[in-house]
């Protein structure tokens, strides 16, 4: 940890691309040596990031919100106890969070929250001018992700999706990979969210993960909201771990964008199996009728001519995996097997390792700060997410993950879900964008700064 809070210090201006502290820029402040960031949510996704924010000599942590006071607690203790001064404390209720949002001296906001406050949270925030961080999924309805375009649009300031599968080694080894042509013309993609999330979904009220079978009021951290979706909704829940990558890599919004989407879910058996197995047949959340099925696939068609296969399963016992493949006109790649197969290289009609190229292709944020970013959470890869928001936010530019990719890569959850009522009818996406898509230039991914 102390190396990487060195590496963060020594590093700080990386983002700017120069080799020499300069005053860093944000909004009207060009002077600003520290960034001020408020934290809208510290439940154990917002608590993650905010120690990772600890670890960096480049930002402040001025205010923290959340309605349970133990998470507020533990997230001043925290801030403290790196040597910060005490964070201003918001949680009276639901809406405190609009008084830490009326704090002239924050000018960044990360909002860890439940799904149903993603977008009015950070509609709010980029009305207060705030540079927000927004976690996954982004928005619940095709007007909500309007809602974040025409906000960021609207008062120009940004906003980034905190997508962190986008920064995962593998997947940025595979980025790197496209865009050295290794695979050739890109065809096919395949991916999705493929975790068993029973125990997620369900605990005993004591703990976060498993020892019962409680939802809702009943039940603590996640399952005390996220559950309730599967009882009333038939979608793709949580598509951005499968498609964010995907996205970046056929350039979606910039010289790209999905046209169309169709979906089918199977019938639903997973939750309530798990229900009457662990609580038994006469437990009341046995007689519940979850509506989400237990595998949604959805196809997506692109404006250049790719397919995406987007996978969601996590009411059935399963390995987790990501799903992900990418086919081009050359060769392809699977992470399910580990294995890759490229014509002309590797042996005809044999899959070849895919260890010995993602070493060749490792993208060179990883080659530069692996070792430091390993201890960070979920394999390293939020310390990269983190890193590309702060740098970003301090600069006032565009983050790589932006507005119009939370509103894209989120509208697959709203036009699966009529899809699927509608037998698997096909489903246009709303051009995010309003035809910009054209000349938009793809983000430089592969670089070391952030």
């Amino acid at each position: 940890m102390d190396s990487r809070r060195d590496f963060i210090k020594k590093t700080a201006v990386l983002g700017a691309g120069v080799s020499v502290v300069p005053s860093f820029v944000f909004g009207a402040s060009p002077n600003m040596a520290k960034l001020n960031i408020g934290m809208i949510g510290v439940g154990l996704r917002g608590t993650n990031h905010l120690e990772n924010l600890l670890l960096r000599d480049d930002v402040n942590i001025v205010a923290v919100c959340d309605i349970d006071p133990s998470r507020t607690k533990l997230a001043v203790e925290k801030v403290t106890e790196k040597g910060g001064r005490k964070p201003l404390v918001f949680g009276k209720d639901e809406h405190d969070y609009k008084n830490l949002l009326a704090l002239d001296n924050i000018e960044a906001v990360i909002i860890a929250t439940p799904w149903l406050w993603h977008t009015r949270m950070a509609k709010d925030a980029m009305r207060a001018g705030k540079y927000t961080g927004l976690e996954v999924s982004a928005a619940n309805t095709l007007e909500e992700c309007w809602d974040l375009v025409n906000t960021h649009e609207e008062t120009g300031a940004q906003l980034m999706i905190l997508e962190n599968v986008n920064y995962r080694r593998d997947i940025l080894a595979v980025l790197n990979m496209v865009r050295q042509n290794v695979f050739g013309e890109l065809i096919h993609f395949r991916c999705g969210y493929q975790h068993d999330l029973r125990e997620v979904k369900f605990n005993n009220g004591k703990q976060p993960y498993g020892g019962g079978v409680e939802f809702g009021e009943k039940a603590i951290s996640e399952a005390n909201w996220r559950t309730q979706h599967s009882v009333t909704r038939n979608a793709d829940l949580y598509p951005t771990h499968g498609v964010g990558p995907i996205a970046a890599m056929c350039d979606i919004n910039r010289g790209n964008r999905f046209l169309s989407l169709t979906s089918h879910a199977t019938k639903s058996v997973g939750l309530h199996n798990y229900i009457v197995k662990n609580g038994g047949e006469n437990h009341p959340n046995a007689s519940v009728k979850f509506k989400l099925g237990d595998i949604v696939t959805s196809t997506i068609e692109t404006a250049n001519g790719e397919t995406i296969i987007v996978t969601h399963d996590t009411n059935l016992p399963r390995p987790y995996s990501l799903g992900f493949r990418v086919q081009g006109a050359n060769g392809l790649w699977e992470v399910d097997g580990n294995r890759i197969h490229i014509a002309g290289v590797t042996e005809a009609h044999q899959w070849d390792s895919a260890d010995k190229w993602l070493e060749k292709y490792d993208h060179p944020l990883w080659k530069k700060y692996g070792e430091l970013a390993t201890g960070a959470g979920h394999g390293g890869m939020d310390f990269f997410v983190i890193n590309a928001f702060v740098e970003s936010a301090k600069l006032g530019v565009a983050p790589p993950m932006d507005a119009y990719d939370a509103a894209a890569w989120s509208a697959i959850t709203p036009l699966s879900e009529v899809s699927i009522e509608n037998n698997g009818e096909p489903q246009d996406f709303p051009d995010f964008t309003r035809g910009n898509w054209i000349k938009r230039k793809p983000y430089d991914w592969i670089k070391d700064t952030y």
